[in-house]
């Protein structure tokens, strides 16, 4: 049963911008951690970003500066606002939860479906 679920993928130029949400009920909602992974076709799957309760966030290098995640605590949705998007972002990207304090794949309890990402050149 999907519990996470993303919006907002699509296709878009280089050096454009997407806005990907994640919705998710409460009760995941308050987890020590989110985030998102992406997976590229033949590659594993990746952290991108992630947030906890308190905003504090963690980046991979490869979107420092380009990307920002945030949480509407209200709504319980986390966003990933990614700018100057370039060709090796494309994949899909999932929405992930976890009840450890650190975003390691392993200890993710809750993934949502996946949303692709295509960046043209």
């Amino acid at each position: 049963q999907v519990q996470l679920v993303e919006s907002g993928g699509g296709l878009v130029q280089a050096g454009g911008s997407l806005k990907l949400s994640c919705a998710a009920p409460a009760r995941i909602f308050s987890v020590n951690v989110m985030g998102w992974y992406r997976q590229a076709p033949g590659k594993q799957r990746e952290l991108v970003a992630a947030i906890r309760p308190g905003g504090s966030t963690d980046y991979a290098d490869s979107v420092k500066g380009r990307f920002t995640i945030s949480r509407d605590n209200a709504k319980n949705i986390v966003n990933l606002q990614m700018n100057s998007l370039k060709p090796e972002d494309t994949g899909v990207y999932y929405c992930a939860g976890g009840w450890s304090s650190i975003m390691v794949q392993a200890l993710v309890d809750y993934w949502g479906q996946g949303t692709q990402v295509t960046v043209s050149s």
